[in-house]
């Protein structure tokens, strides 16, 4: 004799499938031939129409950022003629170097036997040479600017930084140049070989250390102005054109 069935042990129709159990009519197996048995597509790229890598916009990026990280062959040909420029007005300190030396007033030095003294203590002969060096900067610093910018109209701030550069270089050239081939720094040997009471030119020195900019300021100034007033135009954009009676 057996047990009636009771409502939960009657199976139910639409009850899920188990484990074993074959699926009822009406509703996909899990391992049926459906398209997506886990819900979601295996290849999403594919199944929203975009493809993969080729088209992706971040491999654009890529390339893109890749192709300007190097620079071009305009910006190149830039840097070398900023190069040269500062390569030559450096080696033009020589010159400046050789003026100064000729133009500068010597400070002329006396010794007594025990120290050395200024024949012409109220002079400013000192301060004249700190004022020729200054005013030999300044002049070669703007004949050094007018020669770029009329072998180079075109050229943008790395020249600019050249002759800034160059004229530093040139200036300390200079200085150092003028004091080497000027009378000796040693000035109680000098007074030995001179003599007692006799005259002697004491060394070049360069008290205003500041002077060392004079080229490179003349030269950023003169090229700015020469640029500003006959450098080339950009082109001014076209004019819509105006509109008709008919569009209006």
């Amino acid at each position: 004799m057996t047990a009636p069935l009771t409502p939960h042990d009657q199976h139910s129709p639409h009850d899920e499938p188990g484990e074993g159990r074959p699926p009822s009519h009406g509703q996909p197996s899990g391992d049926s031939g459906g398209p997506y048995p886990s819900g979601y597509p295996e290849h999403p790229g594919h199944a929203s129409g975009q493809p993969e890598h080729p088209g992706h916009p971040g491999h654009a990026e890529l390339s893109e950022h890749s192709e300007h990280s190097e620079p071009g062959p305009e910006l190149r040909a830039e840097l070398v003629r900023a190069s040269l420029v500062a390569i030559a007005v450096a080696v033009s300190g020589v010159l400046l170097g050789l003026l100064w030396l000729w133009l500068a007033p010597k400070v002329p030095l006396v010794s007594d036997g025990s120290a050395v003294y200024l024949k012409n203590s109220e002079g400013e002969d000192a301060v004249g040479a700190d004022g020729v060096f200054t005013l030999l900067g300044l002049a070669f610093g703007a004949v050094s600017a007018i020669v770029v910018f009329l072998l180079f109209r075109h050229g943008g701030i790395a020249l600019v930084v050249g002759l800034a550069i160059g004229g530093v270089l040139a200036s300390v050239i200079a200085w150092r140049l003028g004091v080497w081939l000027g009378p000796t720094s040693d000035v109680v040997a000098h007074a030995k070989a001179a003599g007692k009471g006799v005259t002697f030119d004491g060394p070049l020195k360069l008290g205003a250390k500041g002077a060392l900019l004079a080229w490179s300021v003349a030269a950023m100034v003169i090229h700015l102005v020469l640029t500003g007033l006959f450098g080339p135009r950009d082109p001014e954009p076209a004019l819509p054109p105006a509109p008709t009676p008919e569009a209006r």
